[in-house]
C-alpha cells in the first residue's frame, strides 16, 4: 500500500465561476480515487472545508493558509507543502493544477488542464500569463508522469514544455451519473419553477472572453424569426473576467428582450437545465476539454460547439461542430439543429452513445495507473 498526497488547494466549491471547471474535475477525482483504486491512502491538502472525504481511506489536512488568493497558495505550496511530504511520508504527490513544488522528497506526477496562457496569452493578465509560462514549463520538466485530460493539450505540453510524449498521459474527464434524460414531468416542473420558457437555447458556463459567449449573441442576434416561435437565448454561469463584453453584445445586437442571464446555476441543478433547452450551445474559443459539452450530451440534448482544440474529441460526430469566428455558420447550425427534425433525433441518439464513453470511475482507474508507472519508476 503507497501513501499518495493530493494538491487540492485550487478546490474551491462555492458559488462562483471558481467553483467551475478545474475545481470540478479535481473534486470528482477525490470522490472517484479511493472507489476506483482502493489499494493506496490518500492525503489531501485543501482549504474548503465544505470538501469532505467520501471514506476513510482518505484523510483531509485542512489549511488555515487563505489560498484561494494566488500569491497565498504559491507560497504554501512552494513552503509549506515539501514539509508535508515528509511528515506524511508519501510515496507520491499528486499536484493537480499545473504546479510542483521546488523541493520534493517523493516523485511528482503533475496535472495540466489545457495551455490557453500560451495559446491565448493575450486574454490574460501579464503577471499570471508569466508565472504560469514559467512554473508549468519547469513543472513538466520535473515531474515523474503529467497528466492531461485530451490528446489537443497533450499536443500542446509536449510541444511547449519539451517533454516527451510518453511521459504525458491522457486522462479524460467523465460525466457525472447524474446527468442524463429527465422525464417530461421533472422538467416541465423545473421549467414552472425556475419561470424558463417553453423553448430556449441554453449556453451554461463561465463568462469570459475565451468561451466566446458574445458571438453566440451576434449569431443568435441573426436568426430568422419563424412567427413567434424564436426561442429565447439562456445565458447561464457565473461571472469570470471580461463578462462586460458579453453584456455589451446583447445591448448592440437589439436582442435584449430575448436573452435570459441566469446567473450562476448549482451544482445539482445542471441536468434540469440541460434536459429543459431545445439545444446547446458552446462556441469556446480554446478548451482543454469542455465538460459542459459532454455534460449535455450524456442528457440528449442537440449540442452545438467549436471545431477547435479538444473539443471535436468530446463531440465526436454526436454534435454539430463549426469554426469559432464564423458568424454566419453558427446561425446556420442553430436553424438546422433547432428546425430539423430528423437530425435532432440523430444527434440525441449520438449523443447519449458518446457520452457514455466518458466517466469519473475510468478517469480515476488511470491516473492510478499513472500512479503505479511513476513510483515504479
Amino acid at each position: 500500500m503507497s501513501t499518495i498526497g493530493l494538491n487540492a488547494q485550487l478546490l474551491n466549491l462555492s458559488a462562483s465561476y471558481r467553483g467551475a471547471g478545474i475545481h470540478h474535475y479535481i473534486h470528482q477525482l477525490l470522490l472517484a480515487l479511493p472507489l476506483s483504486a482502493p489499494q493506496h491512502r490518500y492525503e489531501v491538502y485543501l482549504n474548503d472545508r465544505s470538501v469532505a472525504a467520501p471514506n476513510a481511506a482518505m484523510r483531509m489536512h485542512y489549511t488555515r493558509w487563505p489560498t484561494q488568493k494566488p500569491l497565498a497558495r504559491i507560497a504554501w505550496e512552494q513552503g509549506v507543502l515539501p514539509l508535508a511530504t515528509v511528515r506524511d511520508r508519501l510515496d507520491l504527490l499528486h499536484a493537480l493544477a499545473f504546479a510542483r513544488p521546488l523541493l520534493a522528497r517523493c516523485p511528482v506526477v503533475l496535472t495540466i488542464y489545457d495551455m490557453s496562457f500560451v495559446r491565448m496569452g493575450e486574454r490574460f493578465p501579464f503577471w499570471q500569463r508569466y508565472y504560469l509560462r514559467v512554473v508549468t514549463r519547469y513543472s513538466a520538466r520535473h515531474a515523474a508522469r503529467i497528466t492531461v485530460i485530451s490528446q489537443s493539450s497533450k499536443d500542446d505540453v509536449v510541444a511547449y514544455c519539451g517533454v516527451p510524449g510518453d511521459k504525458v498521459h491522457v486522462v479524460y474527464c467523465g460525466a457525472d451519473e447524474q446527468f442524463s434524460p429527465r422525464s417530461r414531468e421533472q422538467v416541465e416542473q423545473f421549467r414552472a419553477a425556475r419561470g424558463l420558457p417553453k423553448h430556449f437555447i441554453l449556453y451554461l458556463g463561465t463568462l469570459e472572453p475565451r468561451k466566446n459567449v458574445a458571438q453566440l449573441v451576434r449569431a443568435y442576434a441573426t436568426l430568422h424569426r419563424n412567427g413567434s416561435d424564436k426561442p429565447k437565448l439562456v445565458i447561464a454561469g457565473a461571472k469570470g473576467w471580461g463578462y462586460a463584453d458579453v453584456f455589451a453584445a446583447v445591448e448592440q445586437s437589439g436582442a435584449t428582450g430575448d436573452v435570459i442571464f441566469a446567473g450562476y446555476v448549482p451544482q445539482a441543478e445542471l441536468p434540469l437545465w440541460y434536459n429543459a433547452a431545445d439545444l446547446f450551445v458552446f462556441p469556446s474559443l480554446y478548451e482543454g476539454f469542455g465538460l459542459p459539452v459532454l455534460e449535455a450530451m450524456a442528457c440528449g440534448t442537440p449540442s452545438i460547439t467549436s471545431n477547435v482544440s479538444s473539443l471535436p474529441e468530446v463531440a465526436g460526430n454526436a454534435a454539430l461542430t463549426i469554426a469559432p469566428d464564423d458568424t454566419r455558420a453558427l446561425s446556420e447550425a442553430i436553424e438546422r439543429a433547432l428546425h430539423d427534425a430528423a437530425l435532432r433525433t440523430q444527434m440525441r441518439e449520438r449523443s447519449l452513445q458518446q457520452a457514455a464513453k466518458f466517466s469519473w470511475r475510468e478517469a480515476a482507474r488511470q491516473t492510478a495507473e499513472v500512479y503505479a508507472e511513476a513510483l515504479r519508476g
